[in-house]
């Protein structure tokens, strides 16, 4: 059995994210922090890269799972949310919604939104099971 423990959380001055980074690079590393589960750093570079490219909705959904996978579930509703109130057919802004609105302890909204995910997209499992356990609880 190895001893090597786990990779260690990425260095964040390296490469320093300044200015002159563009909202793809900044999505870009945020995204791939967010991939490797440090959804804390990935929320910052992606604040920046909306910031640079407001309501931009691979920018907002990003920006909303970093802050679903942190706990931070009032953020990650305000995203999601902008993203279907531009867009009503976004299909995973309405399960991620629906998630976050879910454990902030609103069940109709949670109910509306998991709902709406299934009926946009029924062949995703995850939507359709995480609609049948929020039924079942």
């Amino acid at each position: 059995m190895s001893s090597r423990s786990a990779d260690p959380p990425p260095d964040f001055a390296t490469p320093p994210a300044d200015d002159r980074d563009s909202a793809y690079e900044l999505f870009q590393r945020g995204s791939k922090l967010l991939a490797d589960r440090h959804p804390g750093a990935a929320a910052v570079l992606l604040e920046r890269a909306s910031r640079l490219e407001p309501g931009k909705a691979s920018i907002l959904e990003a920006l909303g799972r970093a802050y679903y996978n942190q706990g931070a579930h009032a953020l990650a509703a305000e995203r999601f949310r902008e993203i279907v109130d531009r867009d009503p057919l976004a299909h995973y802004a309405h399960f991620g919604l629906g998630l976050a609105e879910q454990r902030l302890g609103h069940p109709s909204l949670a109910r509306r939104h998991l709902k709406m995910a299934v009926f946009l997209k029924p062949e995703i499992d995850d939507y359709r099971r995480a609609l049948r356990r929020f039924e079942a609880a």
